[in-house]
């Protein structure tokens, strides 16, 4: 009798051992995807800031001129793009395209009225844009540092059985653009 007590007490702690390990590890898997959705959060919330800035150049140019129309719209629909984009893959695309489009339009603008860079107002968007891109640049980096954790940690054995068995997939990571490869060039004419 007591050895068969001492043998049902090893096997329930083996079990517990078992359960308990399970538990932990798809409990860790849980808190990096945590981790790894406020980290695309925290992008969206920087992409939104700047988004929110748009107007306000706007509002600034407006008291300058007329400006142009078509230039605006593709601002516009870039921006509704971002706010539009569920995975980092459709974020950066869509982000490129506002970049591309911002650039576009602020250069346009300061081109045909140079009297607009020395207004104080101007002056702080562009601060608060330029800060902002770099807000965008760590949240950036957040998230691909947290994305890796996540995808090593799902690649790991034991915890790739647990991760394959509760659906945990890789995610994809924020890559740069085709034309950050690129030079620019500068010219002081």
């Amino acid at each position: 009798m007591k050895k068969g007590l001492v043998i049902t007490i090893v096997i329930v702690a083996i079990i517990a051992i078992i359960i308990g390990s399970f538990v932990g590890t798809y409990n860790g898997l849980i808190s990096r995807q945590g981790e790894l959705e406020e980290a695309q959060s925290n992008i969206q919330v920087q992409l939104q800031r700047r988004a929110d800035l748009i107007p306000n150049f706007v509002a600034t140019v407006k008291g300058y001129s007329d400006y142009e129309q078509s230039t605006y719209t593709a601002v516009t629909e870039a921006r509704t793009k971002v706010a539009g984009a569920n995975t980092p893959g459709e974020l950066a695309n869509a982000e490129q395209q506002l970049n591309g489009a911002i650039d576009v339009w602020v250069n346009a603008v300061t081109e045909a009225y140079p009297d607009l860079k020395a207004n104080q107002s101007y002056i702080a968007l562009q601060d608060e844009l330029a800060g902002t891109e770099n807000r965008i640049a760590k949240a950036r980096s957040n998230y691909n540092e947290k994305a890796t954790e996540y995808n090593v940690s799902i690649r790991k054995f034991p915890k790739s059985i647990i991760a394959s068995m509760f659906g945990f997939e890789k995610v994809e990571l924020f890559k740069a653009d085709e034309s950050a490869n690129k030079v620019p060039q500068v010219s002081f004419e």
